[in-house]
C-alpha cells in the first residue's frame, strides 16, 4: 500500500511540476515535451515494427487469387478433406468454421511473438490482425490517459501515435493486397467494429480517426475479392463444371458455404452493402447453375439436378442456424418451384392420358369445344388401365425418387407432395366418374380413393 502511495505521489509532482514550467519556464517544458515525445515516438516504432515482423512470421495463407467459388476444381478430394492439412488445402476457404470465435476473444492478450514461434504455430491473419491491434490499443490507452493526465493536452498523444499508426498502415498497405480471403477479411471489418467499440467505452476518442482509416482500407479489399468471386461465376466455363451427376455440384456448395459464413457474420450488423452483395452472388449462381443444369439431355434430369443443389444450400444455412434470411428465402421459392415442375413431369410419366383427361376435361378451367358430355368410352379404359398397374407405377415412382434425391428428408418430401398432388387429380377423376352410368363391371374396376390414400400411408413409413 505505502509503495503505491508513493508511487501516486511522485506522479502528482510530476505533474505539477509539468504545469509549473509550462507556466514559468515554457522554454525548458517545451524541450521537455518536444523530447518526450520524440523518443517515445522512435520506441514505439521500433517496438511495433519488430513485433510486426514477428508475426509475418506466423501467418497461414488461407486462400489465393485462384481459390474462387466459380474456378473448376480438379483438387476436390484434397480440398475437402478432413485430415489435419494446412488451412488452405480444406474448405475453410469457403466455410468460417470456428473462425468467428476470435470476435468472442477480443479481450484476450496479444500473441506473445517468442511462445508462438517457439511452438511453430500459424494463423490466418485476422488472428494477427486482432493480436496487433490489440497491442496497439492497450498501448494507446495507457499512454493517452498519461498525456491527459500529466500534460493535460491530448494532442500529444496524436504526435506519439504518428509514428506506430504509420508503421501499422505500412504493414496494412503491404498485406491486404494478396489477402484473397474475403471471410477473413470480413472477420477484420467486424474485429475492427467491435475495436471502435471497446475504444469508445473506454472514452479514448483520439483513436477513432485511425480506426476510421483501417476500416476504410479493409472494405474496398474485401469488395475486390467478393467481385472476384462473382466475376469467377459469370464468366465459368459450363461444360468444364459439367459432371453429368444430378447431385449437388462442388460450386453450390462452395457458395453455400461461403454465403453461409457471411449471413453468419452479419446477424448482429444487418449491413444493408453486405445483403446487396450477396443478393448479387445470389443472382449469377443461379443463373450458372440453370446453365449447367440444360446440359442435361431430359428436362426431368434438369430438375433433379436443380432440386439437390436448392435444397443442399438450404441445408447448409439451416446446419448454421441462418433463419428468415432474405437469401434463404429465395432459395426456399427456387426449391418449391422446381419441386412443383419435377412431380408433375414425374405424374405425366407414369399417369399421362388419366392426368390429361382430368386436366381438359373436368373443372371450371375446360375449354368450351371440350364441354360434351363425358362418355362411358371415355373412362373405361382409363379405370381398367389404372386398375392394372398403379400399385406397379406407385413402385416404380417410389424408387426413383429415393435413388434420385441426396437428402433423405427432401426425398420424403417430395414423394409426399407427388403422391398427394396424384391423389387430387385421382379424386376429380373418381368425382366424374360416379357422375356417370358406367356399369357396375367398372364400378368394380374403379380403384377406391382410401386404397390409394392407404398405399401412400405405406410409402411414408417405409421410405
Amino acid at each position: 500500500m505505502n509503495s503505491f502511495v508513493l508511487l501516486t505521489g511522485i506522479c502528482f509532482i510530476d505533474r505539477y511540476l509539468a504545469l509549473f514550467l509550462n507556466e514559468h519556464a515554457k522554454e525548458v517544458y517545451s524541450e521537455v515535451f518536444m523530447a518526450y515525445i520524440d523518443t517515445l515516438k522512435k520506441v514505439l516504432i521500433e517496438k511495433f515494427r519488430t513485433y510486426i515482423q514477428s508475426l509475418e512470421k506466423m501467418q497461414l495463407d488461407v486462400a489465393t487469387v485462384n481459390d474462387l467459388i466459380g474456378v473448376q476444381d480438379t483438387k476436390r478430394l484434397q480440398l475437402f478433406s478432413r485430415s489435419k492439412e494446412p488451412l488452405k488445402n480444406r474448405s475453410s476457404v469457403f466455410s468460417l468454421g470456428n473462425r468467428d470465435k476470435i470476435l468472442k476473444e477480443l479481450e484476450q492478450p496479444a500473441l506473445i511473438a517468442h511462445i508462438v514461434e517457439a511452438k511453430g504455430e500459424k494463423y490466418p491473419y485476422e488472428v494477427l490482425f486482432r493480436s496487433l491491434h490489440k497491442l496497439l490499443m492497450d498501448t494507446a490507452t495507457s499512454e493517452y490517459l498519461f498525456c491527459h493526465s500529466f500534460f493535460g493536452d491530448d494532442a500529444i498523444f496524436l504526435e506519439i501515435f504518428a509514428g506506430p499508426f504509420g508503421v501499422i498502415d505500412e504493414h496494412l498497405n503491404s498485406v491486404l493486397p494478396n489477402n484473397y480471403d474475403a471471410i477473413g477479411l470480413m472477420l477484420m471489418i467486424r474485429i475492427t467494429h467491435q475495436h471502435q467499440l471497446i475504444m469508445s467505452r473506454r472514452r479514448i476518442p483520439c483513436f477513432d480517426p485511425y480506426l476510421d482509416k483501417v476500416n476504410l482500407m479493409l472494405w474496398p479489399r474485401f469488395k475486390m475479392v467478393f467481385d472476384l468471386h462473382l466475376s469467377s461465376i459469370r464468366s465459368a466455363n459450363i461444360w468444364a463444371l459439367w459432371e453429368n451427376d444430378v447431385h449437388a455440384h462442388y460450386v453450390m456448395r462452395r457458395y453455400a458455404e461461403f454465403t453461409t459464413s457471411l449471413l453468419q457474420l452479419n446477424v448482429e450488423y444487418g449491413d444493408g452493402q453486405l445483403d446487396s452483395n450477396l443478393d448479387r452472388l445470389r443472382l449469377s449462381v443461379d443463373d450458372l447453375l440453370i446453365k449447367i443444369a440444360r446440359c442435361f439431355k431430359h428436362q426431368k434430369q434438369q430438375t433433379i439436378f436443380l432440386i439437390n443443389n436448392y435444397d443442399m444450400v438450404l441445408s447448409v444455412f439451416k446446419e448454421a442456424g441462418i433463419r428468415e434470411s432474405r437469401t434463404q428465402q429465395q432459395f426456399e421459392e427456387l426449391l418449391k418451384s422446381s419441386q412443383t415442375v419435377f412431380l408433375e413431369a414425374i405424374l405425366l410419366e407414369h399417369f399421362p392420358q388419366l392426368i390429361m383427361f382430368v386436366k381438359t376435361r373436368t373443372g371450371d378451367n375446360t375449354a368450351s369445344s371440350s364441354r360434351q358430355p363425358i362418355k362411358v368410352e371415355e373412362v373405361e379404359p382409363l379405370i381398367k388401365g389404372f386398375a392394372e398397374r398403379w400399385k406397379r407405377d406407385f413402385g416404380l415412382i417410389h424408387e426413383e425418387i429415393i435413388t434420385s434425391f441426396s437428402n433423405l428428408l427432401c426425398g420424403m418430401e417430395i414423394l409426399r407432395l407427388t403422391l398427394t398432388q396424384f391423389l387430387l387429380y385421382y379424386s376429380r377423376f373418381s368425382d366424374v366418374v360416379r357422375q356417370i352410368d358406367v356399369g357396375d363391371v367398372l364400378k368394380v374396376k374403379l380403384v377406391s380413393v382410401n386404397s390409394i390414400m392407404y398405399e401412400m400411408k405405406n410409402y411414408s413409413r417405409t421410405f
